[in-house]
């Protein structure tokens, strides 16, 4: 047989392995894509909450005088908001575990200042930019002529640099050597962030990393002694990342993206994290729980109280932001004053004035925790709802909370079920066919302050749980 009849021959065979090859391909993609579904914005909405992976730094997300704060954190609200959904955020420093979960669909959003990289846009759908940075070399301040003084990128020759593993500025280091045949010792670090190797740096404990400039501005309000001058990238866009298919999601965040980049809020929010001149007044307050680990000077008596109720420590501080925003002469328009805002009934029951102690006045306050804890166990068959019921008694008494539970049972609904039944006739009972019916034994209630109230202090507890240890008591 000549050379030229078997070629004819191989191709036809050659194609259908081909093809077969690609069958199988696309078989796989797809039985990937069904045990993994691409999470979309009609999903979102029916489950009622953006689930999102971000980073706690000093500009991203942070607790500052027990409130909830941040660049991210404040712009991701604003899209929750626009979504019509709660905010469920969690906090990873490992972005390759970040980019995992994302990719297994546990998140539907990398809220975070994220380089989009080649590498990246083949795995991950990418949003328009929020904001644009450079990547600076950090060190210590020294003598430009010193050799320890990096001024440019050939400077990085021989050096030990230390980043995040999987991180930007690990791809751009290992680009650099590979451009510029350069040998630089790059150490790749698992579950740590940019803001740690800065401390390090500052602190002497290394001498080199990498970050965003912007990151590093705010960081050098902490550490004067940093110098962040060499710049080794051209202005990179720093973006979210969401499942690679999810694109109707990522068209209606992108609208709203370009939309809200114009506004007045965005603006301020920019302005807050990045140029305002209490940058370093936040760095520097011993409230700042980042650098001191406190949410607020009355963490270790909150500590104490806590276990009379058996709580974490950190719902109870939740609780009190939310009465008292920690000052402990707060008084209210109906009376209620301290810490706790004790109404003066609740105060005269156990024996607190308003010349009491902040002690006195948060242990009086657990103590009428314990004791509605206790009227709503003898009441509720179902005890999974009824760290709900209590918050709401606490801030509208026992009384309007049993009434929209006999609301609910006259409805059909379960009076045991907070979420969309017992919270939906507290909501209403301040409209008259409501509080006006038969069951009701207490009247008009303004419900909505009770329900925005276990709302937010169960959020705030969250933001608590991912930035404070349990056990942590800042000095």
């Amino acid at each position: 047989m000549s050379r030229i009849k078997y070629i004819k021959l191989l191709i036809p065979l050659i194609f259908m392995v081909f093809l077969q090859t690609c069958s199988q391909h696309r078989k796989l993609v797809d039985l990937r894509m069904k045990k993994q579904p691409v999470v979309e914005l009609k999903h979102v909405k029916m489950r009622g909450k953006l689930r999102v992976i971000t980073d706690y730094n000093s500009t991203n997300y942070f607790i500052y005088k027990g409130r909830t704060m941040g660049y991210q954190y404040d712009m991701l609200q604003a899209l929750a908001k626009h979504l019509d959904v709660k905010l469920e955020l969690k906090v990873n420093h490992d972005l390759a575990s970040s980019f995992k979960e994302l990719e297994n669909g546990k998140v539907d959003l990398l809220g975070m200042n994220l380089a989009v990289t080649p590498d990246r846009l083949e795995k991950f759908n990418f949003t328009v930019p929020h904001s644009k940075s450079r990547q600076v070399i950090v060190q210590r301040e020294q003598s430009l002529d010193s050799s320890n003084y990096l001024s440019n990128k050939r400077d990085l020759r021989g050096r030990t640099i230390y980043v995040s593993k999987g991180s930007s500025f690990e791809q751009r280091l290992l680009n650099l050597s590979k451009e510029m045949n350069l040998e630089i010792d790059v150490k790749s670090l698992d579950h740590i962030e940019a803001e740690e190797l800065i401390s390090e740096v500052a602190t002497g404990e290394i001498d080199y990393t990498i970050a965003d400039e912007n990151v590093a501005l705010v960081n050098q309000n902490y550490y004067p002694n940093l110098d962040i001058n060499t710049r080794i990238s051209f202005t990179q866009n720093l973006a979210w990342a969401l499942r690679k298919g999810a694109d109707n999601l990522t068209r209606d965040i992108n609208m709203w993206l370009i939309d809200f980049q114009k506004s007045k809020e965005y603006k301020r929010i920019y302005r807050r994290y990045f140029k305002s001149n209490r940058i370093e007044e936040r760095l520097q307050s011993k409230y700042f729980t980042l650098k001191s680990g406190k949410i607020s000077e009355y963490d270790k008596l909150l500590k104490e109280k806590s276990q009379i109720i058996g709580w974490d420590w950190r719902l109870l501080a939740a609780l009190v932001y939310q009465e008292s925003h920690f000052n402990p002469k707060a008084r209210s328009w109906v009376g209620a004053y301290g810490l706790m805002q004790l109404m003066p009934e609740t105060a005269y029951r156990y024996d607190v004035d308003t010349l009491s102690s902040p002690n006195e006045n948060v242990e009086a306050g657990v103590r009428y925790l314990k004791y509605l804890e206790g009227k709503l166990d003898g009441t509720l068959s179902d005890k999974t709802d009824e760290l709900k019921f209590l918050l709401a008694a606490y801030n509208v008494g026992l009384g309007h909370i049993l009434d929209a539970r006999r609301l609910a049972e006259k409805n059909g609904q379960n009076p045991d079920k907070w979420t969309g039944s017992v919270d939906y006739y507290l909501l209403n009972k301040s409209k008259p066919e409501f509080f006006n019916d038969p069951v009701v034994k207490y009247g008009y209630c303004r419900g909505r302050e009770p329900y925005q109230y276990v709302r937010k202090i169960l959020d705030r507890y969250q933001h608590y749980q991912n930035i404070v240890l349990l056990n942590q008591i800042g000095s």
